[in-house]
């Protein structure tokens, strides 16, 4: 019994980028930048001052920030020392907060100025004792709300931690809320282990990738929250291969482009409307992007899109997955799509699985459907860090592991390569005379029309058929001339066979912009109130 067991846990994300990069670089835009041994000075000293403050094992330490060094750090320090790291989503409503707030039981605070004065509004409600701290130099706190200080300045007196120690690995470490269509947010948990596996199946999906994929010599830089399944995973996966790295803060076109051009980024992952955002901004045009490597997930990727990003240089690809896989599970085939006469579809593909992962499509009673499209199913998965729980909600964690598989609430099929195609979410499908209408089919066959900048694909009741597809688009120009060209576009995938002549939209709404949830995926909820 002298061997050592060597629990996976966080701390040993931190021991490759020590080893062959300890003076590559992670930059704030605010202006801090230091080097990997700094950067592990600066997680002992928080662990140090998180210890002193009371927090350790069992503890549950809340962070509310933009996408900043600190944060990162928090990834790290909060985990090491025993505690779960909240990352609290900031764009939900204040009440909704204070629901995940109490519901994960947080004893520490950690928050940008920013968003004091939310925070100040609910802290009466808060129902345990709790402690804040505030994430900056200095920064006036309101009298509502008394804090331990700035966390600069407790990092700065700070007692550092030099040995973090060997936790079980199936210690929980992160905590975060996911948001449906109905009910109270849950919460979503990852232990350790989860994460480290994530982590190495991660690089070795999108490693091996010659000329692409993510690799040591790329310069990183995340434009999903980090409150967003800890930035889809991709920071410890960044930290592990030690990546020059660049965290935005608040998401501005202008900024995030010339974070880009200024520190020549050249892998990023974003959902589809951060992208459509960066390239009609003005800044766009004098921003060379022909090295940018980007993933997109959180949505559909539409074909149009990817159609305009290729035209910039840019390597797009899609990736699958959800807040309760951690996230990744499939992503589009990097090596099919990088031969110059590949279609665009390889790259708006769901994908094909990354190492560890198991998908099935499978049909109401777990059957599996047979694989070539003419047929489709739920998707439902296994990986070694897919979430096994829900905090505190067990009808929810059945209803999510029924049979022993992860539902995702995702519709598609296997191709006759292995390749997965998703076509609906179970909610979003439209249901017209018996038949499903895929609103992701209408939405990127809408996409590649000139003019389309956004577009979204509901059902809306019909007496004769139960529901029947509308489209609702956001254009750039002239709303006629491309109703017009929308029906054309329509006219010929029916007459080459691409689409059905019963899915075609009679019905085609122009709306000034689409809303969107929390984290910048299409609100079709809101659209089917608007329209109902």
């Amino acid at each position: 019994m002298t061997a050592h067991a060597y629990p996976l846990l966080i701390k040993q994300i931190l021991d490759a980028p020590l080893a062959h990069a300890p003076g590559q670089r992670i930059i704030d835009a605010e202006g801090m930048q230091y080097d990997y041994r700094t950067f592990a000075d600066r997680i002992g000293r928080a662990a140090g001052a998180l210890r002193a403050l009371g927090a350790g094992e069992g503890s549950v330490v809340a962070v509310l920030d933009w996408d900043s060094h600190r944060y990162l750090e928090c990834f790290f320090a909060v985990p090491m020392i025993g505690a779960t790291l909240h990352t609290v989503n900031i764009r939900l409503s204040p009440e909704q907060v204070l629901y995940t707030i109490n519901h994960a039981g947080d004893d520490l605070i950690l928050c940008h100025a920013d968003f004091l004065p939310m925070l100040s509004g609910i802290a009466a409600r808060i129902e345990r004792p709790w402690r804040l701290v505030i994430l900056g130099d200095e920064a006036a706190v309101p009298d509502t709300l008394p804090s331990e200080g700035g966390y600069e300045a407790l990092l700065a007196r700070a007692d550092p931690v030099r040995e973090f120690p060997d936790l079980d690995e199936n210690t929980r470490a992160t905590l975060f809320y996911t948001t449906g269509t109905t009910g109270d947010p849950k919460g979503v948990t990852y232990s350790h282990r989860q994460l480290v596996l994530h982590t190495l199946g991660v690089a070795a999906g999108l490693g091996p990738i010659p000329g692409g994929g993510l690799n040591r010599g790329d310069v990183y830089m995340p434009i999903t929250p980090l409150f967003h399944v800890h930035g889809w995973g991709i920071p410890y996966v960044a930290t592990l291969m030690g990546l020059k790295q660049v965290y935005p803060g608040r998401y501005d076109p202008a900024r995030l482009l010339g974070l880009i051009a200024e520190h020549d980024v050249t892998f990023s992952h974003c959902v589809p409307t951060i992208l459509s955002m960066l390239l009609d901004a003005p800044e766009a045009e004098g921003t060379e992007l022909g090295r940018w490597k980007v993933v997109i997930g959180g949505s559909a990727l539409p074909e149009g899109l990817a159609r305009r990003a290729l035209q910039r240089g840019i390597d797009v690809h899609a990736a699958y997955g959800m807040s309760e896989t951690c996230p990744f599970l499939t992503v589009a085939d990097m090596m099919a799509s990088r031969d110059p006469d590949a279609p665009a579809n390889l790259r708006t593909a769901t994908g094909k699985p990354v190492p560890m992962v198991r998908i099935r499509v499978v049909d109401a009673e777990m059957n599996d459907v047979p694989p070539g499209g003419t047929a489709t199913g739920e998707i439902v998965a296994r990986a070694p860090w897919l979430t096994q729980a829900y905090l505190r909600n067990e009808a929810g964690t059945d209803d999510l592991w029924r049979g022993g598989w992860l539902h995702t609430g995702d519709v598609g099929f296997l191709d006759d390569q292995g390749t997965l195609r998703i076509t609906d979410r179970l909610k979003d499908v439209i249901k017209s005379g018996g038949e499903w209408v895929s609103s992701l089919a209408l939405e990127s066959l809408a996409s590649t029309v000139d003019g389309v900048s956004e577009v979204a694909a509901i059902g809306i009741a019909d007496p004769t058929w139960g529901e029947r597809p509308l489209l609702v688009v956001v254009v750039g120009g002239d709303p006629a001339g491309i109703r017009d060209r929308l029906h054309a576009a329509f006219g010929q995938a029916v007459a080459r066979g691409a689409l059905s002549k019963w899915a075609v939209p009679e019905r085609i709404e122009f709306l000034d912009s689409l809303p969107k949830t929390s984290v910048g995926k299409l609100d079709k909820k809101a659209l089917r109130r608007r329209f109902a």
